[in-house]
């Protein structure tokens, strides 16, 4: 194990460095001057060249990058062209709110994709497999902006069940938190508890018709025991590559979700950096979400051995 995260380390320190030359160089191909963004468009030549002066863009690139790279590890974003504040203090802001919505979207997908899997795999044939499988369409084809939409105007405003807009910190009142991210969170999980729960009938469909399974049942067991304790424990590593796998799907989701209603988040802190050419954090959001997709990886991997100990990580025995 502890080998097997040592290479793992090397690899995420080569796999960022990549990551931040294809940053530095892609975001300096979007179309527009954060200089004149910055200043105005009644900014005259002189005031122009001192802005770009002040953000560094006066410099040969190879120069920016070496800056951009130390300022990185040091956890240093400089400050927002747009606003001035610093881009430290913008992600710590907006952070936490889109890490609790997906934690929350998270967990209803898992939750709900898990159970209507069982259901589906364990009543098959019959009407509860067909309301699983109408979910699941539901789920995969319809967009998330027009759930959204449904959902404020039927449980928020019609029924008046759920806030529809507005955003409570989990953290200084978690009942109310949670109560205003519940709508958002279950709109943003419904694709992902789609995808788990078809995932999840399959997985225990084939694991029922396996050898061991049959000799369970011959043993006396029963069908539900032998579903719980041999199909779902199998399905769950397939769970956990899709979550791995749907992490990204789920963030690019958040921001139109964060958009719908009005949530401070992640999502739109990136897309009022992509409207306003604000370079510093541009950068910042995309090696943020680096960071989190390498993190990601190895907490997958590790989870494998521990959902089922006869894999191992780095491929030993």
């Amino acid at each position: 194990m502890g080998r097997y995260l040592f290479t793992r380390a090397w690899q995420s320190v080569i796999t960022l460095v990549l990551a931040s030359l294809v940053v530095f160089i892609g975001v300096r191909q979007l179309p527009g001057d954060p200089a004149l963004a910055m200043a105005g468009e009644e900014a005259t030549p002189e005031q122009l060249a001192a802005v770009r002066a002040d953000l560094g863009l006066d410099q040969p690139l190879f120069t920016q990058y070496l800056t951009f790279v130390g300022n990185m590890f040091r956890g240093n974003f400089g400050e927002s062209t747009r606003t001035g504040t610093p881009v430290t203090e913008l992600v710590a802001t907006t952070l936490p709110v889109t890490l609790w919505l997906a934690a929350y979207a998270i967990l209803v997908a898992v939750v709900v994709g898990i159970v209507f899997g069982v259901i589906a795999e364990r009543f098959r044939g019959r009407w509860p497999e067909w309301f699983a499988n109408g979910f699941a369409l539901i789920g995969l084809s319809v967009p998330n902006f027009w759930l959204g939409i449904l959902a404020i105007l039927y449980l928020a405003v019609t029924l008046g069940w759920f806030p529809a807009s507005g955003y409570v910190d989990v953290l200084s009142d978690p009942l109310r938190g949670i109560y205003y991210l519940t709508l958002p969170a279950v709109i943003l999980g419904t694709g992902l508890a789609a995808v788990i729960m078809r995932q999840t009938r399959a997985s225990m469909m084939e694991t029922m018709t396996t050898d061991y399974v049959r000799t369970a049942r011959a043993k006396g067991l029963g069908r539900g025991r032998v579903l719980v304790r041999y199909g779902l424990r199998n399905s769950l590593i397939v769970v956990i590559t899709i979550v791995g796998l749907q992490l990204g799907g789920l963030i690019s989701g958040a921001v139109v979700t964060e958009r719908i209603f009005a949530l401070p988040g992640f999502g739109k802190l990136t897309l009022d950096a992509v409207f306003t050419r604000d370079y510093p954090v541009i950068q910042a959001v995309v090696l943020i979400i680096t960071v989190g997709y390498i993190l990601i990886n190895l907490a997958v991997d590790i989870l494998y051995s521990v959902v089922n100990p006869k894999i191992r990580v780095g491929g030993a025995n």
